[in-house]
């Protein structure tokens, strides 16, 4: 299997709901940077993965339409703990549509996987994968 990464961040506020949260309850800030991981088994005709400066490109416009806000004013997280996990999920998703409209370019229509990692320090992450 091969694959490409890119990289980006994002800073954002939220706050979460429940006793498992302890402090983190409060509103906070967080800063994360975040890996895209694309995937496929064979490379394109090119010789790629996929066309890193269209990923790269389009990690940073998802990571921009985060960065800097509370998200929880945002009517589409109302109500969600937008956890770090939850956010991977979240940017993956974002990247698999944009594949799947052909965003990252044609090359892109081989990928079989995309795998989103926040990190939340150097010692802590949380990570989502999904298939295309």
């Amino acid at each position: 299997m091969f694959s490409v990464t890119v990289r980006d961040h994002i800073m954002i506020a939220h706050s979460f709901s429940g006793e498992v949260f302890g402090p983190a309850q409060r509103l906070h800030g967080a800063t994360f940077v975040v890996d895209a991981t694309f995937r496929r088994p064979e490379l394109d005709d090119d010789n790629i993965v996929v066309d890193i400066g269209r990923a790269s490109e389009q990690l940073h416009t998802i990571c921009s339409g985060l960065s800097y806000r509370n998200l929880d004013d945002d009517p589409e997280f109302s109500g969600v703990n937008t956890s770090t996990e939850f956010l991977a999920k979240v940017i993956a998703d974002r990247l698999a549509v944009r594949a799947q409209a052909g965003e990252l370019g044609p090359g892109a229509t081989g990928l079989t996987g995309i795998s989103v990692t926040l990190h939340e320090s150097h010692i802590a992450w949380a990570s989502y994968e999904r298939t295309l």
